[in-house]
């Protein structure tokens, strides 16, 4: 066994491996970029070495800044996680010139499973089941729009050399082809520096399964039974589990035999995941191989009770599988959800900005096994601590929360209830969103397909009803704040309560203020606190929006604890007879509310911020997050119709693009193509 390993990655993958290694009595080397200097992994590791700037391309894609980091530190071995350069050939044989142990598949094997063209070619020739496509070498546009004529509609162009989600069109007649093509090369481009595509014939709501396969050098290989991802939007998993829901027995021994087949096909070595979709009668196709770790594989060290990353180090060290086929078993059953800083009420666009606060999850550890058929153990793999920021640079994931029960409906009680103890504040986030996915009911049932996102979303009301925004009661608990922790501390933190601007006060601590659902200002509702010395009366007096429906009532409140200040956030807990504990969590203008069986996120209407144009759509389109632009679709003069796109700004290795909120004359574009832009500033500017 080797003594030092490189860890070519970042964040949380790159933690949980340095978990591992040092386990096994293993000296391991953080690689960081400028952006990463305060990140846990880079403080857990022995050593750390700084690759440079903070984009990708000059730091965790830098193969000469990492091989040379590698040899100055003494590694003998480079782990490359998932991401970045896992996948990526010419980084395996650069680690082998250079006389180190790679830890995954041969050049070869990377080679020919990271193009989905050749890998298809490859275990054809094996007789595995594949879905019919175009798979060839000539990526005219002429040749592609043929083929895909030939082939009809609906179908998916998907990079060669994707993943992640990225690099993969839905195109569902003739018309648009050419446009998907366009955008599926240029991200493809981007993201894997290759905008090779292939066709494939779309089946209709799949689902998504993958088996866990591993691989040693002595001829060995084995699978550890199959994972259900078909919880996607945007293409990217966000919900997996294991075992997959409602499988024959002959079902699950044919994945798995047919997932060693494929791995058998080009001598492969270490972990990988070979991945099918199931079409509704059960029959299964092979879509891709990933030559690496997957983000998932958690779920899969739940239900087998293995550490995977153990054995990855062990077969790259040169030693044989420890177990063999017939010692794999079954387990329970197992969740991971994906916890993303983006925010779901605007596509899934990814957010960014610093994390005022992050709690994780009851009593979880960072790296559980079931110890009792009678207990459920709970997991939290992550990187994100309070105060660390969400950096434009790399994907938004944030951490994986995972758990494992006895039976199907004991982990996903688990799930369901751990989402609700979850802690993210000060960047938007899909924790709620996660926690209405796992409490569908097709999801609740089990055996959905690819295309239960999109259902859901397409029927899910934003809204939130005022007698389920809890959290005004904070109003109250401010007032209380203000006359203890700011007075006796000095703190100088915005106290609403004693605001006048704008404000018509009875007395001190009676008052009203207006409240709205984060990002949907179009209804908004006046709410009356009374402050008493023990809790609060809140009153809504009634709700402002399109439907100009009137709602009044009124909520009392306890406050057993005095309201805690930490750092930028204030935290107190009020308890209603009708509602249970309720936490509220201030941050700056936002009021995050965690009720015992959902939450919400409501904007306070700070009078010293309100402004006369603030929510006009009809201004023009500003850009949702820092990134490049990548197309410019309209110029100055131009009449564009709601909803027409209008510019496509990159940002986190993925393409947006921006559309018209309303009919207008566009009167200025102020950037173009390949321009940075941050933040907030305007895109395009219309006509008043």
């Amino acid at each position: 066994m080797f003594d030092t390993l490189l860890i070519a990655n970042r964040g949380e993958i790159a933690r949980r491996i340095n978990r591992t290694a040092q386990a096994m009595g293993i000296r391991t080397v953080a690689v960081y970029s400028e952006a990463d200097a305060q990140a846990l992994h880079v403080q857990e590791c022995d050593l750390a070495v700084c690759l440079g700037a903070p984009e990708a391309a000059k730091s965790y894609l830098n193969i000469d800044a990492i091989v040379k980091a590698a040899l100055a530190t003494g590694a003998q071995a480079v782990h490359p996680g998932y991401g970045f350069l896992s996948e990526n050939a010419a980084f395996a044989k650069a680690c082998a010139e250079a006389g180190l142990i790679f830890v995954g598949p041969d050049e070869h094997a990377i080679r020919v499973m990271g193009s989905k063209s050749e890998a298809k070619a490859c275990v054809q020739q094996a007789g595995v089941p594949l879905i019919p496509g175009y798979f060839g070498d000539d990526q005219s546009v002429a040749t592609l729009q043929a083929e895909a004529d030939k082939m009809g509609y609906p179908l998916m162009i998907k990079a060669v050399a994707g993943g992640g989600g990225k690099g993969i069109r839905t195109v569902h007649e003739a018309s648009g082809f050419v446009a998907a093509l366009e955008s599926c090369q240029r991200e493809a481009k981007n993201a894997f520096a290759d905008p090779t595509v292939m066709l494939e014939k779309l089946i209709v709501n799949p689902r998504h399964v993958e088996v866990q396969v591993f691989a040693d050098q002595h001829g060995n290989v084995v699978h550890l039974f199959e994972r259900d991802c078909s919880a996607q939007r945007r293409h990217q998993k966000v919900i997996e589990e294991a075992p997959a829901f409602g499988l024959t027995d002959a079902q699950r021994k044919s994945l798995g035999d047919t997932a060693v087949q494929v791995a058998r096909s080009v001598n492969y070595r270490g972990a990988g995941t070979v991945e099918f979709l199931m079409d509704a009668s059960g029959a299964f196709y092979f879509m891709e191989m990933n030559t690496r770790l997957q983000v998932e594989h958690p779920v899969t060290e739940m239900v087998t009770g293995f550490d995977l990353v153990s054995w990855q180090l062990k077969i790259a060290a040169g030693e044989p599988l420890p177990v063999q086929q017939a010692d794999i078993r079954l387990t329970g059953h197992a969740f991971e959800a994906r916890l993303y800083a983006e925010n779901p009420d605007n596509g899934f666009l990814p957010a960014i900005g610093k994390v005022a606060l992050w709690r994780g999850p009851d009593h979880a550890s960072e790296f559980a096994v079931p110890t009792s058929m009678n207990q459920v153990a709970v997991r939290m793999d992550g990187a994100m601590r309070s105060g660390l920021a969400i950096s434009p640079y790399y994907d938004p994931m944030v951490g994986k929360l995972i758990v494992w029960g006895a039976t199907r409906d004991k982990a996903l009680n688990a799930l369901q209830d751990q989402l609700l103890k979850l802690r993210c504040v000060g960047v938007r986030n899909n924790i709620a969103w996660l926690h209405t996915l796992s409490t569908h009911p097709d999801f609740a049932r089990g055996g959905y397909d690819t295309g239960l996102i999109d259902r859901m979303e397409a029927a899910r009301t934003r809204a939130v009803e005022p007698d389920q925004s809890i959290g005004l009661a904070a109003l109250c608990a401010l007032g209380r704040w203000a006359k203890g922790v700011c007075e006796q501390q000095g703190v100088g933190v915005t106290d609403p309560l004693r605001l006048r601007d704008g404000f018509a006060s009875a007395a001190p601590l009676l008052r009203t203020d207006v409240f709205s659902e984060a990002g949907k200002s179009e209804s908004s509702w006046p709410v009356r606190s009374h402050c008493r010395r023990q809790g609060a009366r809140v009153q809504v007096i009634g709700a402002l929006g399109p439907a100009g429906k009137a709602t009044s009532f009124d909520h009392a409140f306890e406050l057993p604890q005095e309201p805690v200040l930490t750092g930028e956030v204030l935290r107190i807990v009020a308890i209603s007879p009708e509602m249970g504990e309720i936490e509220l969590i201030w941050n700056a203008d936002l009021l995050h509310v965690f009720g015992r069986d959902h939450s919400a996120l409501l904007l306070w209407h700070n009078p010293a911020h309100i402004r006369v144009d603030q929510g006009d759509a009809g201004h023009g389109v500003n850009a949702p997050m820092p990134g490049k632009v990548f197309a410019v679709l309209a110029k100055p003069g131009d009449t564009v119709k709601k909803g027409q796109p209008l510019i496509g700004l990159e940002a986190m290795k993925m393409e947006h693009m921006l559309l018209a909120p309303a009919d207008a004359v566009v009167k200025a574009v102020p950037f173009g193509l390949g321009q940075q832009v941050n933040e907030g500033v305007a895109l395009v500017l219309f006509e008043e």
